[in-house]
């Protein structure tokens, strides 16, 4: 077994498939950087990400797959799946054996049923975060957002929230992945940060505008005042917003 590990970035993942054709590598397995003293007894081959051979890959890849295809292999990454490396390069290294062939609709295959799978459930999350977010105004003038999503979406909403909110700079934060989007009316801009949560759930802090702060005080009490209690159906509630996404709702905070 040849291991091969990465930055754990999606262009470092093709660099990797890249050098594996290149190189012809045998039984090749791919693995993050950070998942190396997993294999003490094993010595990996350290991968420097290189976009011109990423680039390279994701051009054949499209040829064979199609814009579509290419979209579900980004979507199944960005799952974070463990061993997710594996299930990739088995479909790749399918449709580069079957050249002139759409693989990804060969659902017999166990790895091609199980992308197809994941990219259904990263699309949900994807657009259930694009439904669910709430931007909060802080002093600065900032719209801020904390997410906390089940994948790695925060580069696949970009584009709904650039769009919907061109006029005010905003930004997105992944709590657990602990990086963000920024938009400064201009462009986007990936930004790492270390935040401190507990003050931004703090209820006296000083971080949020006074306005912002009256805006949810006034949307919390017409949301509480226009829920009839006597129709109350919890279960078709809970099935059109899960309960782990009511922390970023406005109306279900407790002034």
């Amino acid at each position: 077994m040849t291991l091969l590990s990465y930055d754990s970035t999606f262009e470092g993942f093709l660099t990797a498939i890249f050098e594996i054709y290149e190189f012809k590598y045998s039984s090749p397995k791919i693995i993050k950087a950070e998942n190396n003293q997993q294999y003490l007894f094993a010595s990996s081959i350290e991968i420097i990400t290189d976009n011109v051979k990423s680039d390279r890959v994701i051009k054949k890849l499209n040829s064979q797959l199609g814009a579509e295809g290419v979209r579900n292999l980004i979507y199944t990454f960005l799952s974070e799946k463990e061993n997710v490396e594996d299930l990739l390069f088995d479909v790749i290294n399918y449709s580069v054996e079957n050249p002139g062939v759409n693989v990804l609709k060969n659902y017999s295959r166990d790895s091609v049923l199980q992308i197809a799978q994941i990219t259904k459930s990263v699309g949900r999350e994807k657009h259930r975060m694009e439904a669910f977010i709430r931007f909060e105004q802080l002093k600065d003038g900032i719209y801020f957002a904390k997410i906390d999503p089940d994948f790695d979406v925060l580069t696949l909403i970009i584009r709904h929230f650039k769009n919907r909110y061109q006029d005010q700079k905003w930004l997105i934060y992944d709590l657990r992945r602990k990086y963000g989007v920024y938009y400064d009316l201009n462009d986007v801009e990936i930004v790492s940060m270390d935040l401190d949560i507990k003050s931004l759930n703090d209820k006296n802090n000083q971080v949020f505008s006074e306005t912002e702060l009256n805006y949810q005080k006034l949307w919390w009490e017409y949301f509480d005042h226009t829920n009839i209690k006597e129709r109350k159906n919890s279960k078709l509630h809970l099935q059109h917003v899960p309960k782990r996404y009511w922390k970023y709702l406005t109306e279900k905070k407790i002034f």
